[in-house]
Order: C-alpha cells, then sequence, then structure tokens
C-alpha cells in the first residue's frame, strides 16, 4: 500500500460507522452524510475536502510513526468543522444561484480554461490533460467546479456586497473610535558624527575623554565653519552611520528617548548640536528634517474609511445572509458525528463587530 492509498485508507477509517460502508465483492454504496434541500453530500466529498485541506495547510502525517492514526484523527478533528461549514454553505449558494439562472456558459469556460493554460504554461491539449490527470480530475470535473465557484461569487456579489453602502454616520463614527489609524505619528531625519572615547584596561581615562571631546568641538567648529557636514561624517566620524555618511532616520519621535527628543525638539532644520556625551563618546548631531504630527481630515480618510467599514460590514451581512439561507433550508443529518461538527463549525464562526 502506497502512502496515499494509506492516506485515503485512514480517511474512510476515520468516520466510519459500524453500518457505514458495505462491501459487496468490488462494489461500494457510498454513504450519504447529509441531504441540503435533497442534494447529497457523501463520505467521498468529506475526504476529498480533508486532503484537500491537509495539502493545502501542508500538513504531513508520519503513518509509520502513528500506527493507531492517532495524530491524524486530531487533524481531522481540527479540521472537519469548518469543511462541513463551508460545504454546506457552498452547497446552499449554488442551489440559490441556480435558483436566479447562474450558469457557467461555454464562452466563460473557454476563457477560465485559456487562463489556466496560461498561468500554468500549459501550451498543449495533452499538457492540460496531463495536468488534470495528475490531479486526479477530468475535464468535466474541472468544469463543474468552476462553475461552482462562479455561482457562488455571484450570489456573494449580488445578493450581499451589492446591497452594501457606507452612510456618513458610520464613516464619521469609524473616524471619531479610530482616528490613531489617520494620525502619522512625528518623524526626525539627523546625520551624526561620533568621536568614540577609548577605554584602556583600567577603564575610561579623563585625558581620553576630554581629547575626544576637543576633537568633537573642533569637528563642529569646521561644520559651522561651512564644512559639509555629511563630508566630515563620512570622513571622520567613529559611528557605524558612516557608511551612509551619518543619516540616521527618519526616526518616529515616539521612538526617541525623552533627553534625545527635548534637545531636538529646539533644534532647527539645519542646525548642528552641541557636542553631546552618549555611552558610545561625544555626539554631534545635525537635524536634516523634522514633521511634525499629521492627522487626516476625514474628506482625505473617506476612501480609506469607506473600505474599512465596508469590509466589517460584508463579513457581518455575510453571515447573517448565510444564516437566513441555513435557516430557510431542509437539512437532513444522517450521521450524528458530522452534524455535531457542524454545529461546533458554527460556534466558531463568531459574527466580527463593527
Amino acid at each position: 500500500m502506497n502512502h496515499k492509498t494509506a492516506v485515503r485508507a485512514v480517511l474512510l477509517l476515520s468516520l466510519a460507522t459500524p453500518v457505514a460502508i458495505r462491501l459487496a465483492r468490488a462494489e461500494i454504496i457510498e454513504q450519504i452524510l447529509v441531504k441540503v434541500n435533497g442534494e447529497i453530500f457523501t463520505k467521498t466529498d468529506l475526504e476529498q475536502r480533508q486532503v484537500l485541506m491537509l495539502r493545502q495547510k501542508g500538513q504531513q502525517i508520519d503513518l509509520k510513526s502513528d500506527p493507531y492514526n492517532v495524530q491524524l484523527r486530531k487533524v481531522l478533528d481540527d479540521i472537519t468543522p469548518q469543511i462541513m461549514v463551508d460545504a454546506i454553505d457552498e452547497m446552499l449558494m449554488v442551489q440559490r444561484g441556480r435558483e436566479l439562472g447562474y450558469k457557467l456558459g461555454d464562452d466563460q469556460f473557454k476563457n477560465v480554461l485559456d487562463n489556466i493554460r496560461k498561468e500554468n504554461k500549459l501550451e498543449t491539449e495533452e499538457q492540460l490533460q496531463a495536468a488534470l490527470k495528475a490531479e486526479n480530475m477530468t475535464m468535466t470535473e474541472l468544469r463543474k467546479n468552476l462553475e461552482k465557484s462562479m455561482i457562488v461569487q455571484r450570489v456573494q456579489q449580488n445578493e450581499v456586497m451589492g446591497k452594501i453602502g457606507v452612510t456618513e454616520d458610520e464613516a464619521k463614527k469609524y473616524y471619531d473610535t479610530h482616528l490613531n489609524e489617520f494620525t502619522t505619528q512625528p518623524t526626525v531625519t539627523l546625520r551624526e558624527i561620533l568621536v568614540a572615547v577609548p577605554a584602556d584596561g583600567r577603564g575610561l581615562s579623563v585625558a581620553a575623554d576630554e581629547a575626544a571631546k576637543a576633537r568633537a568641538e573642533a569637528i563642529r567648529a569646521r561644520a559651522i565653519g561651512g564644512e559639509a557636514f555629511d563630508k566630515l561624517a563620512a570622513d571622520v566620524s567613529d559611528a557605524p552611520s558612516k557608511a551612509n555618511a551619518g543619516l540616521i532616520g527618519p526616526l518616529s519621535l515616539t521612538d526617541v528617548s525623552s533627553d534625545l527628543r527635548a534637545r531636538i525638539d529646539k533644534m532647527k532644520a539645519g542646525e548642528i548640536s552641541e557636542a553631546m556625551r552618549s555611552n558610545r563618546g561625544y555626539q554631534l548631531l545635525k537635524l536634516e528634517t523634522k514633521t511634525p504630527t499629521q492627522v487626516m481630515t476625514l474628506d482625505q480618510a473617506r476612501e480609506q474609511i469607506g473600505e474599512r467599514v465596508f469590509t466589517n460590514k460584508r463579513k457581518v451581512e455575510f453571515l447573517k445572509y448565510l444564516d437566513k439561507l441555513r435557516g430557510q433550508a431542509i437539512i437532513e443529518w444522517k450521521n450524528p458525528d458530522v452534524k455535531k461538527a457542524f454545529e461546533q463549525g458554527l460556534k466558531q464562526q463568531a459574527a466580527p463587530t463593527l
């Protein structure tokens, strides 16, 4: 038994009940898990979705080290609730779409197929068929899946998203309660020159400290006298920023120490600070630019607000729409474990708040 066959066998066992599967030589009687408005969802349907989700999650199950399938069963317990909710909701939306007359026409299918070929660089019919075979899929199954996806998207757009708008009151309320999202903190861009203070084996030397300070003051005098600060930084600085001609930033002023911010607040663009003692030595700073706190107006933020409010409303309204479809549907459960998983999935699907 190869790996793929082993996984499928375990999946078959994972939800089987004593009367779930009856074997009659080469014939397998399919187990129906649930009927949704008369449409069936089978055990094979569930297994296919489980395998697909395991692949999407990159989940690796080592069957040799897990002979009793404990790890696999736990993974399936985790993913099956969401799978069942998604499956039932998809069935309901596809049924609704068909009521509205939605279908995938021949021309649409051809266009989608052409795009699939281009994206996957499938230049010939043989390459396309080989790709389908690798996924254990026929052209008919591909078209069926694409049609389902198209119908679901159209139902979402026409039945939910197309009916959602953002009122002026909603926009203003969001703006007032999320003002920080539209506020840009003040920033500063600096250049530095560092004159490091060397230490001997006994610690810092007073003479070395004074010499470093004198050197820093001399460099400042050269900069005040007209020499380019960036060139001086590149030539004489002991800081790593020397490689960038002393450039630091832009920095958010909220990330700057209170002492340094107090100094910067008193400086004007182009001004050079006095030599300041730091734990690295003596530092000279030149203020390149400083931007104040900026708050977007409601009109300036309107597009962003519209997108964010719409996204939140879409989630809420879409869940309400699905609840409505479920409430109107005739759902006949044939497997209590799968019903339990579905109900667990609904509990996990908490509606977002605006």
